[in-house]
Parts: structure tokens; C-alpha cells; sequence
């Protein structure tokens, strides 16, 4: 076999990363991690793979299904609420919580990664590349950054921008994977403590109004991320309105 034959199966694999729930007040930041074949990217983008926020959510629930039949390796994490608090509390930034937990799930994958691409929340947006790879105990590379690795060992290019759910199709799939798995859990929620949270976002009047009223009952406390501004107003909109003590162990 010539060396371009022996070239041309070499089995390159990308990875793509991406999260829902960011900017909730209720709920918690899931994210994901997707691993293809780096020529399946096309499949993904055949079979109608975009950006989680361009999709409705039936259409999201079958593309999920479909991902999993091509990705070679699918993780998921959840952020908690209790842990997105205690960061604030410590001055831990939200993008460096969320750069750790994808490069922890980074980490647990089997394959030799080629590139990593993730969505990223940095304004900068290559800082969010950094965070990354400061966290993973895996070789990895920034391009325009040196890194000084032992010869021989293979290093994952790490590329970290902005909008990449909408550029790369293996970042998409992650993204509608993050979103179907926190549309899940928000369901869930709503079961088990019977009260329509709606959506879990400040932008939604359902989960504002449900804040509001379980205020006294407390059933939302363990799910609510205490150190948005969103949840300040509403305590000072429900205190002067309603006179509601509100218990607070933030």
C-alpha cells in the first residue's frame, strides 16, 4: 500500500461543543460534546443539522436520534444551580465553570481527537479556548500559541468562536443535543414538583410569574441561580408588592 493510500485511511475525528441554559434563572447549564468522523460532518449537515435556537423542538427531538447514529462518541454534563451559586459566590466566573466542565467531559472521551471547536461565550473569544486548555489533562493546542510537548505526542487543536453553532455542523449537533437534553430536564422539573416553570429564561412570563408565587412555599430554591439581577428584581417586586419574607441561604 503506498504511503498516500495508508494516508487516506487514517480515520481523523473532530469534536464540537456547545451548552443550553446559560442565561436561565431556573434550571441547569447542560452541556455537550460531539464527536464525528471529520468527512460525517457532511452527513450532519445532510440531514438538517443547525444551530439548536433555528430548530423547533420536534424537529430537535429527531435530529437527536439521528446524531447519535453518526457520532462515533456523544457526552453530557449538567451544570447544577447549587454550582453555578456557589462559583458566584467565590468569584468564579461563569465561562471558567463552564471551560472546566467541557474540558472534564473532553477528557472522558475514548477517541484521539484531531480538533476540538467549541461556541464560545468569552467576549474574547479565543479566552475561552485558553480556559480550555488549562483545564484538560490531555494534550491540546491553541493555534498562535506555543506549547511546548514532549516529541512525539499528538496535541488537539483547540478552536473556540463565536457563533460557532452556526459555522461548524459537529458544533450544531452539539448544541441540539445540549438543548434537547435541558428540555428534558425542565420537564422533568415540572413533574415533579407539579408547577409550570415554562422555559426556565427571564425572558419567559410563566417562569417569572412561577418564581413569584413560590416564593413562600420554596419548592423552587434549590433550582433558582440566586446571583442573577433577574432574581433580585423579582425578590424587591415581590417584597414591596406582596410583603413576602423571602428566605434566601445564598
Amino acid at each position: 500500500m503506498s504511503r498516500h493510500n495508508v494516508a487516506a485511511v487514517v480515520k481523523i475525528i473532530i469534536c464540537g461543543g456547545d451548552e443550553a441554559g446559560r442565561g436561565a434563572v431556573i434550571g441547569p447549564l447542560v452541556l455537550s460534546l460531539v464527536a464525528v468522523k471529520k468527512e460525517h460532518q457532511r452527513k450532519l449537515s445532510e440531514i438538517g443539522v443547525r444551530d439548536s435556537k433555528m430548530l423547533s423542538a420536534k424537529k430537535r427531538k429527531s435530529l437527536y436520534g439521528k446524531i447519535s447514529k453518526i457520532a462515533i462518541d456523544i457526552k453530557v454534563d449538567r451544570i447544577t444551580p447549587d454550582e453555578i451559586n456557589d462559583a458566584m459566590r467565590n468569584h468564579i466566573s461563569l465561562n471558567e465553570l463552564e471551560a472546566a466542565h467541557f474540558a472534564r467531559l473532553f477528557d472522558m472521551m475514548q477517541s484521539e481527537i484531531s480538533e476540538i471547536y467549541l461556541d464560545s461565550p468569552d467576549v474574547i473569544a479565543e479566552k475561552f479556548g485558553i480556559r480550555f486548555n488549562m483545564s484538560s489533562s490531555k494534550p491540546t493546542k491553541i493555534t498562535g500559541i506555543r506549547a511546548s510537548l514532549p516529541k512525539g505526542i499528538k496535541a488537539t487543536k483547540v478552536i473556540a468562536e463565536h457563533k460557532a453553532d452556526s459555522k461548524y455542523p459537529v458544533v450544531s449537533a452539539a448544541s441540539i443535543i445540549a438543548k434537547v437534553s435541558r428540555d428534558a430536564d425542565i420537564e422533568k422539573l415540572k413533574r415533579e414538583l407539579k408547577i409550570d416553570i415554562g422555559s426556565g429564561y427571564p425572558s419567559d412570563a410563566k417562569t417569572i410569574e412561577a418564581i413569584r408565587q413560590d416564593y413562600k412555599q420554596g419548592r423552587l430554591n434549590p433550582h433558582i441561580r440566586r446571583y442573577w439581577s433577574t432574581i433580585g428584581r423579582i425578590k424587591q417586586t415581590t417584597l414591596d408588592k406582596f410583603g413576602i419574607p423571602i428566605k434566601d441561604n445564598a
